[in-house]
């Protein structure tokens, strides 16, 4: 029985609007240049602050795709 070998990376997306939407701005970046993508877990999240406001939104992923040789 064959098994699969997965890579993992980081990626960092970014949203004036919300984390939700950061993330989906992430992945769907990542999506256009790698296949396979298969799952994300959100290792942490952060915000910008400029004169007490909150400016953006940022959230770091650990993406997992399949390698392909």
């Amino acid at each position: 029985m064959a098994g699969s070998t997965y890579k993992i990376i980081e990626l960092v997306g970014t949203s004036d609007q919300s984390w939700e939407e950061a993330t989906n701005t992430a992945i769907a970046t990542a999506g256009e240049s790698l296949k396979d993508l298969r799952v994300a877990e959100v290792t942490k999240l952060d915000v910008t602050i400029e004169n007490g406001k909150v400016t953006s939104f940022r959230t770091r992923l650990s993406v997992s795709f399949k390698y392909a040789k």
